[in-house]
C-alpha cells in the first residue's frame, strides 16, 4: 500500500478540515524534493480534533511522546506543550512502518479559514487531499528559513513563474 493512502481516505471520509504542509506540499505542487514525513495543518477546532485522533488511533497510529493522543485536543495542553516544551507539532507513528511519520502542528501557522480559502486540491486514491496553496506554502517556509525551505521556495517560484 502507499504511505498514508489509508489516512487520506479516512480523513475524507470522516469530513476532517485538514491542510497538507511540508514537503509533501512542494511534491504535491509539481516540485520534486525527497520526503518522508508529512507534515499537516488540521483545524484545532475541538470536534475536528477529536474525529481526526479516533481515525488516528483506528488507523494504529501512535504519537511519538508519552501522552495519550486525545491530548491533541486538549486546548490548554497544546498550549502548555507550546510554552513549556517548545513543541510545534505533535507527531504520530506507525508502528507497521517507521517511515510514515505525521507531523501536525499544535498551533495553525496562520488561520485555518484563511489558509483553507486559498488550498489546492488534489485528487488521489479516490479522494481530494487538501493541500497549503503556494502563496501561503511559500510564506510557511519563508518563516522556517531553513537551507531547504529556500531552495523549496526557489523551485516554486521557478514552478510559478512557467504557469
Amino acid at each position: 500500500m502507499i504511505p498514508y493512502q489509508s489516512l487520506f481516505v479516512a480523513l475524507a471520509q470522516n469530513q476532517i478540515r485538514y491542510l497538507v504542509a511540508g514537503g509533501l506540499a512542494v511534491n504535491l505542487h509539481q516540485v520534486q524534493r525527497a520526503t518522508v514525513d508529512l507534515d499537516l495543518i488540521v483545524h484545532l477546532e475541538r470536534d475536528n480534533l477529536l474525529r481526526f485522533v479516533k481515525v488516528m488511533d483506528s488507523l494504529g497510529y501512535q504519537p511519538r511522546v508519552p501522552v495519550r493522543s486525545i491530548d491533541l485536543a486538549d486546548e490548554e495542553k497544546r498550549r502548555s506543550w507550546i510554552e513549556d516544551k517548545n513543541m510545534m507539532v505533535f507527531s504520530f507513528l506507525n508502528p507497521k512502518n517507521s517511515f510514515e511519520v505525521i507531523d501536525i502542528f499544535i498551533q495553525e501557522p496562520a488561520p485555518f479559514e484563511d489558509l483553507f480559502k486559498n488550498k489546492t486540491t488534489v485528487q488521489a486514491f479516490g479522494v481530494g487531499i487538501e493541500i497549503v496553496g503556494v502563496e501561503d506554502l511559500i510564506k510557511m517556509k519563508r518563516v522556517a528559513g531553513r537551507d531547504k525551505d529556500l531552495f523549496d521556495i526557489q523551485q516554486l517560484e521557478k514552478k510559478k513563474g512557467k504557469s
